[in-house]
C-alpha cells in the first residue's frame, strides 16, 4: 500500500463512520440528505451523468448488484458498480468493468475533493466514499452504474440519484434502531428509493412487505415488478459448480440461466436481477439473450458461499444475522449434508449471537470464536458463554491467524468442514489468510 494512498483512505476515515458506531449511536445520528446534495452540487453533480440501477435491501443487494454488473459488462456496457463493504481493500467498493478504483486515481479523486468536503459540515465516510465513486464513475465514462444503499434507504447517502430503475431485495429484521421495529416500517424506508415515474423490482417478500410495496407503487404512480408474483422460476439442476434455472415471465417463453453462486437465496438473487434487467431494456438498455446469460454465467462474488478449496472443504460466508445465517445452514445441508463444521465466527456488537449460533449448532463440531480488527468487534472471550448456551465445544483464539492455523488443524485431521461466518470483517481477515498460505 502506497503511503499516498494510506494518507488518502485516512483522510476519508478521520470523518464521522457510523460504520465504527454502536447501533444506540446511530439511532440518534442526523441522517439527511442536505448535506450529499450540497457536496454533490459542489462537485458538479457527477451522479446525473449516466443512468443508474438503484439497489435496496435488507439481505442479497450486493449479490443482486453483482449479477446486474456482470450482464450489462457482457452486453458491453461500461459498467460502474458501487458496493459496501469491502472484503479485502477500500477501493473494491468503487470499480470500473470489474477493476477497483487505482490507488493513484483515489488519491487523485480525494485531493480534488478537499475544497469542497471544507464547505460542507458534518460530512460522513459514507457520503465521501459514495460521493467519489459517482465521480470516478463520470471521469471514466461509465454508460450505465449499479449503486448498491448502505444502510436503508430513504436518508441513504446514495438516494440523492434518479434511477433507471429501483431494486428491493429480501427483507428482513435488521438496524431496527434506525429503520424501525417492523417490518413494514423497514420495508417503507428501504422503499424510499422508488422514485414517480419510475418502475422498481422487488424480490420474493413476506405478505405483509409485499403489501407496502404495493401501496408504494400505487403512490407513486410506478410499475412494481414482484418475483414470484410477476416473474417466475425454477432450479433444474445444482452442484457445487453452480446452479442451472428456468425463468419466465406470465405467459412467455422459458430461458435458461446458469449462475456460479450457490444457495437458493442466490437463485432468488439472481431472478430478481434478471427482472431488473428485463424492466431496464424496456427503460433503453439494450442487450440481447446471449449477452445476458453469459453475465450471470461470469458473475463473482467472494465471501458469499465461496468454495475456496473441496477436499476438506473450507467455505466463506459473510453471513451475520439470524436470516442470513438460516441461509447458509439450509446451503450447508444441500451441499455439504454429512460433514461435520468446524465454524471460526466473530461479530460486531449488537448482534444476535445465540439465536444465530443456536440455527448452526445441529452441524458444528466446534467453533472457534475471533476478532477482526473493526473498533465495533467483539471480543473473543466474551463469546463463549454464548457457545455454552447451545451446548457447542469452543475456544476463544485471537487474532484471526491464529485462529484459522487452529481450525485448519482440526479439518485436516479430521476431514471435516471449516467455515466462516458471523462478520464480512472476519471473514475478509480468513480470506487474507489462507491467501497468504496458499502462496508460502
Amino acid at each position: 500500500m502506497n503511503k499516498l494512498y494510506q494518507e488518502a483512505l485516512d483522510y476519508l476515515y478521520s470523518f464521522v463512520n457510523y460504520s465504527f458506531k454502536h447501533s444506540s449511536e446511530l439511532a440518534k445520528a442526523e441522517f439527511n440528505l442536505d448535506r450529499m446534495r450540497d457536496l454533490m452540487r459542489l462537485l458538479g453533480d457527477p451522479q446525473n451523468d449516466y443512468p443508474i440501477i438503484h439497489v435496496a435491501g435488507s439481505k442479497g443487494k450486493g449479490s443482486t448488484a453483482a449479477f446486474i454488473a456482470s450482464a450489462l459488462g457482457a452486453a458491453d456496457y461500461r459498467i460502474g458498480l458501487y458496493t459496501s463493504p469491502h472484503l479485502q481493500e477500500f477501493t473494491e467498493r468503487v470499480q470500473v468493468n470489474g477493476i477497483p478504483i487505482p490507488e493513484d486515481e483515489f488519491v487523485a479523486l480525494v485531493e480534488e475533493m478537499k475544497p469542497a468536503v471544507e464547505q460542507v459540515p458534518y460530512i460522513t465516510t459514507f457520503e465521501l466514499a459514495t460521493a467519489l465513486g459517482f465521480l470516478h464513475f463520470s471521469r471514466q465514462n461509465v454508460t450505465v452504474a449499479v449503486v448498491e444503499v448502505g444502510l436503508g434507504g430513504r436518508l441513504d447517502a446514495t438516494n440523492i440519484i434518479t434511477p433507471l430503475v429501483s431494486v428491493i431485495t429480501s427483507i428482513s429484521l435488521e438496524h431496527t434502531a434506525i429503520l424501525g421495529d417492523t417490518l413494514e416500517k423497514i420495508a417503507r424506508e428501504k422503499a424510499g428509493i422508488i422514485k414517480s415515474e419510475h418502475p422498481f423490482v422487488a424480490s420474493p417478500q413476506k405478505m405483509e412487505v409485499a403489501s407496502v410495496f404495493d401501496l408504494i407503487a400505487e403512490e407513486h404512480s410506478v410499475a412494481l415488478t414482484l418475483v414470484g408474483r410477476d416473474i417466475f422460476y425454477k432450479v433444474k439442476k445444482k452442484s457445487i459448480d453452480g446452479q442451472m434455472l428456468e425463468v419466465w415471465m406470465r405467459n412467455g417463453p422459458k430461458m435458461k440461466l446458469s449462475i456460479p453462486l450457490l444457495g437458493e437465496h442466490q437463485v432468488e438473487n439472481a431472478i430478481t436481477a434478471y427482472a431488473a434487467l428485463l424492466v431496464a431494456r424496456q427503460e433503453g438498455l439494450v442487450f440481447n439473450a446471449a449477452q445476458l446469460k453469459q453475465g450471470f454465467a461470469d458473475t463473482q462474488w467472494a465471501g458469499r458461499f465461496e468454495i475456496w478449496r473441496e477436499k476438506p472443504p473450507i467455505v466463506l460466508d459473510s453471513a451475520h444475522n439470524p436470516d442470513s445465517i438460516s441461509k447458509l445452514h439450509q446451503t450447508l445441508d444441500e451441499y455439504f449434508p454429512d460433514l461435520p463444521v468446524v465454524l471460526i465466527f466473530g461479530v460486531s456488537e449488537d448482534k444476535e449471537v445465540a439465536e444465530m449460533l443456536k440455527e448452526l449448532s445441529p452441524r458444528l463440531e466446534r467453533v472457534i470464536f475471533t476478532r477482526a480488527e473493526h473498533p465495533r468487534a467483539v471480543e473473543a472471550e466474551k463469546l463463549l458463554k454464548f457457545a455454552e448456551q447451545t451446548g457447542v465445544k469452543s475456544e476463544a483464539i485471537e487474532p484471526v491467524e491464529a485462529a484459522v492455523t487452529r481450525a485448519l488443524e482440526i479439518v485436516d485431521e479430521q476431514n471435516i468442514l471449516l467455515l466462516s461466518a458471523g462478520s464480512i470483517f472476519v471473514t475478509a481477515a480468513v480470506r487474507a489468510v489462507l491467501s497468504e498460505k496458499e502462496k508460502s
